[in-house]
């Protein structure tokens, strides 16, 4: 170890051995240390290396201004000598220190030790605040407010290197406030596990002694307060007790005229308020200073009512005064609880208890019968400070309880984020910052949470603060209070940042700035469920007051409240990414070629959920299209996997070229096969679908449609006229057993087919008439591009806040030229297949296909003496040229052919084989008047 200026430092006792007195060493020499320590001793020594600090400086700051008469040297007194009795002849160090780390009063086991000690270890008055003595227990105690214990090498100082203590803060039951710490050192081979209970009861034991001193205090101000107003102004219009001047009190106004006399008792000073009571009669509120014989200083508070109503006298017998030389034994008051000014309950009984508990309810002198009614009574009386802490406490819970209504309205991390910090401004702090990683706002919980912050939030009082900006990332150093809290997972509070080790250490140009402004800081993390979520920053500006431990708890409870509901979040939020991108692999990727329309979709995810919506676009026989948009009933991943077995079966049977209401009559029977089938279902209820199936064909331009249940499409004429084609609904997928129809339109070159899902006209704040009607503008735009069409719909139609998916879907049609197609009609007879044959390749001449003339005859030879031998006239051959050439021959008859492989002696069934080989792919259809094959040839390929 190395002294800081350079010169080799022994170690003492300590020297030899592992664990903290080898990582002290480590950390003396410059080296990073991060195991090995517990973290609260790791982060007083980085402080002390921030202040540097000097392991081997023996000099302390000596006050000789101590106040060797205050409360808490008054309250200790007793319980030290009782402590030294109690480990007399120990070793034991016993010390009570200030809430600046000065030694108020010190105890010894063993008088005879105390003389070998240093005057630093002996004498009252010295400071062992960390900034000045290092690591050590009274020190670290005002640092982590809380129980410490530091032994050994744990001791940033070389002197104490062979010592141990525990230390404890000590506060006042009113405020909270830490008042001092009480301290016990001893040799380090003395520890104890028992040492812990010992001196939290001896810490408990004082703080009864300081809230008896304030009952005292109280119950002097009240005597006082009895006796002025006995010799000054007793008579029957003056009476000890709120119900005394209004009978039956409503409890809410009996709860706004508490409040408002425990802030008339805060302001410390003449006063007088206004207030009306819920029946319409007005009552004043003053405030009157009072104070004891024994010089203590308070306010009284006193109702006068106009008019009251009479109410018969209650006589409650006097209570003797009790002494107010601040005595252990003397006892203490009944009623409201600490922290709380003097509130008064209603008096349907006698109570035997001291005066105080008796304020503003019950009479406190004898009213004789027939006396006038009273006209003045007393609510509340004590001194400023504990209406104060009284009402600072009521704000406190009123905080809390709209924090339950205003974080966590949204299932959005950042938003919430966003409400944490507008609720806690500005009755908490005057400004907040959130820094959150970027994981966490993906859903996903951060692997380094510490180092992979971002600023996500600031907010505050006013905009000209140097705050970091949002997106800023952030780089905490180990001394800042950000860090320590997300080591420690414990709020830490700086209540006065100027002498706060480690706050200029991340940015000293900006603290600098901020010091201008800010000057009191709690820093909290986020954690819920094990989770670290980040780390929330609460400032104070404009308050002169400095952040306390009650502080420190409210922002706690509520950074806990907000991380929950940011886990909630984030949880929702990683499973709805995880179930859109499922969702969206299930959906189409690109759009299929094909020449009969100009396609364009839009699929719009809900804002709270993802659905199972779906839409497709099939390429079938002939230059015909299928057209597909649907929805399956529910959220989540099961709606969205859902969504992916319809859609593959709604393909299969679309291609197996079924008409539009055979496909949703086929649907309807693998829904209600899923539903059956699926043990999932049975936790998530029936599944069902709502679907639309649309097959539009060039070359006549008719549109066969049929629906499920689902909204009616929008078709746009090219004239810009829309309408709604009555087709006939349907049942929804799943119900089973009823028929579904379908419907022909003829569809005009250049009209649009629009096919949407229900979450695009359903809202529950919109009029569906009225929505229809903006849909219709929006699409009575002919000169638009499908594109332009399927944003515009978004734009206009659209909801803001869509709490269903949509799925949208855009066809602009197009017609096959009568050039392109041609056209034989023929009797069923063997002799006309030539005729054919040549009248196809002189078409196929005139339209420069020569090079796909060999395998066009082949395919139509085949495939017309098919029909002829097995179908039925009347034959028709057409031919249609497109992207690709296309060959059909359609009879009269059902009976389909079907591939086989012709053995080596057989003399036919190659016909098929031979097309198959022919063609890039061919097919069978079925129409009203019999059947269609088809033989499909790639020009590119030909």
């Amino acid at each position: 170890m190395v002294r800081s200026g350079g010169e080799p430092t022994p170690t003492g006792r300590a020297t030899s051995g592992t664990g903290p007195v080898r990582t002290r060493e480590r950390f003396l020499q410059g080296e990073t240390v991060e195991e090995g320590v517990r973290a609260p001793i790791l982060g007083s020594w980085q402080r002390c290396r921030t202040l540097g600090l000097s392991p081997d400086q023996s000099g302390l700051p000596f006050r000789e201004d101590l106040d060797t008469d205050g409360r808490l040297v008054h309250a200790a007194v007793p319980v030290l000598d009782r402590l030294q009795s109690r480990f007399t002849g120990s070793a034991m160090n016993i010390s009570i220190a200030d809430a600046h780390g000065a030694v108020l009063l010190r105890r010894f086991g063993d008088a005879s030790l105390a003389r070998t000690f240093p005057a630093i270890q002996r004498v009252p008055g010295f400071v062992f605040a960390e900034q000045y003595a290092g690591t050590n227990g009274i020190g670290l105690a005002l640092a982590e407010r809380q129980l410490v214990r530091v032994c050994g090498a744990e001791h940033f100082a070389e002197r104490s290197q062979g010592s141990a203590c525990r230390a404890l803060p000590v506060r006042d039951p009113l405020s909270g406030r830490i008042e001092g710490v009480l301290c016990f050192g001893y040799p380090r081979d003395a520890e104890h596990p028992a040492l812990a209970i010992v001196i939290r009861e001896a810490a408990e034991a004082i703080e009864r002694r300081l809230l008896g001193q304030s009952s005292v205090r109280e119950r002097a101000l009240l005597r006082a307060y009895l006796d002025a107003r006995t010799d000054a102004a007793a008579g029957p219009h003056h009476r000890i007790g709120v119900d005394e001047l209004a009978p039956e009190l409503h409890p809410r106004d009996r709860a706004a005229l508490l409040e408002r006399a425990a802030e008339l008792i805060s302001c410390a000073q003449r006063a007088a308020a206004h207030m009306r009571l819920s029946d319409g009669r007005q009552i004043t509120l003053v405030s009157r200073p009072t104070t004891s014989a024994s010089g203590v200083e308070g306010v009284a508070i006193e109702a006068v009512l106009t008019g009251p109503a009479p109410r018969p006298p209650v006589t409650i017998p006097h209570q003797p005064d009790e002494g107010v030389d601040g005595s252990e034994h003397a006892p203490l008051p009944v009623g409201p609880p600490p922290g709380q000014a003097s509130a008064l309950p209603v008096p349907d009984r006698v109570l035997a208890a001291p005066v105080r508990t008796f304020v503003g309810s019950g009479s406190m002198t004898d009213l004789q019968p027939g006396s006038r009614p009273p006209t003045r009574g007393l609510v509340l009386v004590g001194e400023p400070y504990v209406g104060e802490y009284a009402l600072a406490a009521r704000r406190r819970l009123e905080l809390l309880s709209e924090a339950s209504a205003r974080i966590g309205t949204t299932l959005d991390v950042r938003r919430t984020a966003e409400e944490l910090a507008e609720t806690a401004i500005p009755r908490l702090a005057d400004f907040v910052t959130i820094d959150l990683p970027e994981a966490v706002l993906r859903g996903e919980a951060s692997a380094d949470p510490e180092s992979d912050l971002r600023r996500t939030v600031v907010r505050g009082i006013r905009d000209d603060l140097p705050f970091s900006p949002v997106g800023t990332r952030m780089d905490f150093g180990p001394t800042t209070p950000q860090l320590r809290c997300l080591t420690s997972r414990q709020a830490v509070l700086e209540p006065d940042l100027k002498v706060a080790a480690g706050w200029l250490a991340q940015d000293p140009e900006l603290g600098e700035r901020l010091l201008a402004s800010v000057h009191s800081l709690i820093t909290v993390p986020l954690v819920a469920r094990g989770v670290v979520l980040g780390v929330a920053g609460f400032y104070r500006s404009q308050d002169p007051h400095p952040f306390g431990d009650d502080d420190r708890s409210l922002a706690q409870e509520l950074a806990a409240r907000a991380a929950l509901s940011m886990d909630n979040a984030r949880r929702y939020t990683h499973e709805r990414a995880m179930v859109l991108a499922l969702q969206r692999s299930l959906l189409p990727h690109g759009l299929p070629d094909q020449d009969a329309v100009d396609v364009a979709h839009r699929y719009m995810p809900a804002e709270s959920d993802v659905g199972g919506d779906w839409y497709d676009v099939i390429p079938l026989s002939g230059n015909r299209v299928g057209l597909f948009v649907g929805d399956v009933i529910g959220h989540g991943m099961l709606s969205a996997a859902t969504m992916g077995r319809l859609r593959t079966a709604a393909r299969s049977f679309a291609e197996l070229d079924f008409p539009p209401d055979e496909v949703l009559a086929h649907l309807d029977n693998v829904v209600g096969r899923l539903d059956r089938e699926d043990p999932e279902t049975e936790d998530f209820g029936i599944i069902g679908a709502t679907c639309l199936y649309a097959v539009y064909d060039p070359t006549s331009q008719q549109c066969a449609m049929a629906r499920a249940g689902h909204p009616p499409p929008a078709l746009v004429r090219p004239d810009g006229t829309v309408s709604f084609p009555d087709l006939p609904a349907g049942p929804p997928l799943g119900l089973g057993g009823l028929p579904f129809e379908s419907a022909e339109f003829h569809l005009p070159e250049d009209s649009r087919l629009v096919l949407y899902t229900d979450g695009l006209i359903e809202d529950r704040d919109r009029d569906v008439d009225e929505v229809l009607r903006s849909l219709c503008g929006a699409l009575a735009h002919p000169e638009h591009s499908p594109e332009e069409t399927c944003q515009a719909v978004l734009d206009l139609v659209a909801p803001d806040h869509p709490y269903d998916d949509i799925a949208l879907l855009v066809a602009r049609t197009h017609a096959v030229a009568v050039d392109r197609i041609a056209t034989w009609d023929l009797a069923s007879d063997p002799a006309l297949v030539g005729e054919v044959r040549a009248g196809a390749v002189r078409q196929l001449a005139d339209w420069g296909l020569d090079e796909t003339a060999f395998a066009a005859e082949l395919i139509l030879s085949e495939l017309v003496t098919n029909a002829v031998r097995h179908g039925a006239g009347p034959i028709r051959v057409r031919l249609l040229h497109g992207r690709n050439l296309i060959c059909e021959v359609s009879d009269t008859s059902n009976t389909a052919p079907h591939l086989r492989r012709a053995a080596t002696t057989d003399e036919g069934g190659r016909g098929l084989f031979l097309v198959a080989q022919l063609s890039q792919s061919w097919g069978t259809r079925y129409t009203s008047q019999g059947k269609v094959i088809w033989a499909e040839c790639a020009l590119a390929a030909a």
